[in-house]
């Protein structure tokens, strides 16, 4: 079987693993940056095999270049989206803040 094979490349920036809605960046994320081994990652997304995950570290280990890029896009916009959406709370977040001010709030009072 092809390496590729494995994957389905949606677009540019969104590359899944095939059969699965997971993005490599979640198993490369774990695997990079969180210093997870691949039998925790599947531990962690019951819908991903041993194969695939090794799959998806083999696949970055032969393009790493190009992966690498993919990442540091995906994380860019992530920080992007997440900077946006704290600047425009949804009003259904605004309830939630306010919610826990309050809780946080009554838990400071003297009893």
């Amino acid at each position: 079987m092809e390496l590729e094979a494995y994957f389905n490349f949606l677009a540019p920036n969104d590359i899944r693993v095939a059969g699965t809605r997971v993005g490599i960046e979640t198993i490369l994320y774990d695997y990079i940056y969180r210093s997870r081994s691949p039998e925790d990652i599947v531990a962690e997304y019951p819908s991903l095999t041993l194969e695939q995950v090794h799959a998806t570290i083999t696949y970055y280990l032969h393009n790493k270049d190009q992966v690498t890029a993919y990442l540091v896009n995906w994380l860019e916009n992530f920080d992007r989206r997440w900077q946006e959406q704290n600047r425009n709370p949804s009003p259904a977040i605004l309830r939630f803040r306010r919610i826990a001010a309050e809780r946080e709030a009554a838990l400071a009072q003297p009893s």
